[in-house]
């Protein structure tokens, strides 16, 4: 496999300081009690993730990164067209490619074949960064067709996939912590990107909330669409999916073969009760 230079020797190293790093913070400055064993949950996110990366190294980014060099060597796609190069250009990409990883998200949710595999970042029963990792191998392997499609009809560079993947993934590993931050900054915060309160809305029991906050670096997209929560307090969240409560039913073997399974009605808990919330209205986020 051709090494990824950006990846291999900057990124990575990155990403792995970044996580270590929120793992001390979130430790140190928890903004939610865990209320399952911490170090079992460390263990199974970070080994349910082997196989995702995999593909992550060995598919979702070579191939996408080979359809951008192939479209930017023909001139193909939005900005090239637009005549768009250099910063601007940058910029442009990153920003699009941004807002179409919003709608990919919303595409995992909404479509049921996507969403069987999705549901296995979502049944994680805390969250915390840990949970950035929790990602199915087949959804990695949907996402290499979406990247290709962006990329192509986009007419990003090959340079700009590569930088907007490594804040994507830190920007993932970021608003999935357990670092409770001062209320003020992260409201300053908020105003441009996701943060972990926010972010924790969206992995709510409550079916209202989980649909909400789909964005990934910035929130600009959730306030366009308006699908911004901002109004739940973190202690009256329950995080995890209705319908699989029981830590002993997602063992690593059971999390990977979840998808391949017969799907439970995902709202409804065990006991048959639709969780739900009247929403509020909310400007900033609440603590």
């Amino acid at each position: 496999m051709k090494p990824l230079p950006l990846i291999d020797s900057i990124g990575n190293p990155l990403l792995v300081a970044l996580v270590l790093i929120l793992l001390f913070l979130q430790w140190r400055f928890p903004l939610r009690c865990q209320n399952f064993g911490v170090l079992r949950r460390l263990v199974r996110n970070y080994v349910v993730s082997i196989p995702g990366f995999v593909v992550v190294r060995f598919a979702m980014l070579p191939i996408p990164l080979a359809v951008a060099v192939w479209a930017q060597n023909r001139h193909l796609g939005l900005l090239h067209w637009l005549g768009l190069s250099g910063l601007i250009a940058a910029v442009a990409g990153f920003v699009l490619l941004d807002y179409a990883y919003w709608w990919w998200h919303w595409a995992n949710h909404m479509v049921p074949l996507f969403w069987r595999f999705h549901n296995v970042h979502h049944t994680d029963l805390d969250m915390d960064v840990t949970t950035a990792a929790r990602f199915h191998f087949g959804e990695m392997l949907f996402s290499i067709g979406f990247l290709s499609v962006s990329l192509l009809a986009f007419g990003i560079a090959p340079l700009t996939f590569v930088v907007f993947f490594i804040v994507f993934e830190a920007a993932t590993c970021f608003h999935h912590s357990n670092w409770r931050l001062p209320i003020r900054l992260e409201r300053i915060l908020n105003a441009v990107i996701v943060t972990p309160r926010m972010h924790v809305i969206h992995h709510s029991i409550v079916e209202r909330e989980t649909n909400a906050n789909w964005g990934t670096i910035f929130c600009w997209w959730d306030k366009l669409h308006g699908s911004l929560r901002r109004d739940v307090p973190q202690s009256a969240i329950t995080i995890g999916v209705a319908a699989y409560r029981d830590e002993k039913e997602l063992t690593v073997v059971q999390l990977l073969v979840l998808p391949f399974r017969k799907q439970r009605s995902y709202w409804r808990l065990p006991s048959g009760e639709h969780p739900d919330r009247p929403a509020q209205s909310a400007g900033k986020l609440v603590g």
